[in-house]
């Protein structure tokens, strides 16, 4: 069965707009999930071409709670789309803000997958398993502040960068955490399942917002 949402964008687009540009972030989480958007869109019969934009998120080396938090990853993919670098973004759902922007709408948003929050260890440890004083890793402000309420004695570090290199700080060689926490999501998308050990419940990590979908966002005048 199509999916419903993308094909609507297809009807939209109109017999002679058949080339669609999909703006994306270049990390490879990013480019998964736009494959899939692309892949939808192409199953419609539409030609698209991938647009790279880099972003403030991906180019600071700060805590994202200092750069402004929600809307870092998103900000560069939206002005790409106004000014007509691409025709349609595709964003992680989460990093949206909840303000709308003008000129532009959220056109679909395609099936959610698990939005939960899981541990990855390097010897299938569970979070209560970890020593007194271990070091676990996460980027987010939210599952920085549920780690400490689970475990106050544990020291969360501030983590950054793709997940491969997230995951490399507790499962790669020279790992210096005993453990890091990421979305199910984007290890799933990335084949990477294997690396978690925990899947966190709601009640004990309550996910973000929109947290597991995507947004598919396009310039409100092309609707």
């Amino acid at each position: 069965m199509p999916d419903e949402p993308l094909a609507r964008i297809s009807e939209n687009a109109g017999p002679a707009s058949t080339q669609v540009r999909v703006g994306t972030r270049a990390s490879a989480l990013a480019l998964t999930q736009t494959g899939h958007v692309a892949a939808a869109l192409t199953a419609q019969g539409l030609h698209v071409e991938t647009v790279r934009i880099r972003t403030q998120g991906d180019v600071a080396t700060g805590p994202l709670s200092t750069l402004g938090g929600t809307g870092v990853f998103a900000a560069a993919l939206r002005e790409a789309l106004l000014d007509g670098r691409c025709d349609l973004a595709v964003h992680s759902l989460k990093d949206l803000p909840t303000a709308p922007t003008p000129g532009l709408r959220v056109a679909a948003v395609p099936p959610r997958v698990d939005a939960r929050d899981v541990l990855c260890t390097p010897d299938g440890a569970r979070l209560a398993d970890l020593p007194a004083g271990a070091r676990v890793g996460t980027g987010s402000p939210r599952r920085a502040a549920q780690l400490r309420a689970l475990r106050p004695d544990l020291q969360v570090v501030d983590l950054r960068g793709n997940v491969d290199t997230r995951l490399a700080r507790a499962l790669g060689p020279q790992a210096d955490l005993a453990a890091v926490v990421l979305a199910r999501a984007g290890l799933t998308r990335l084949g990477r399942w294997d690396a978690a050990w925990q899947t966190f419940t709601p009640e004990q990590m309550l996910p973000a917002p929109g947290q597991g979908a995507l947004a598919v966002e396009v310039r409100a005048d092309d609707t």
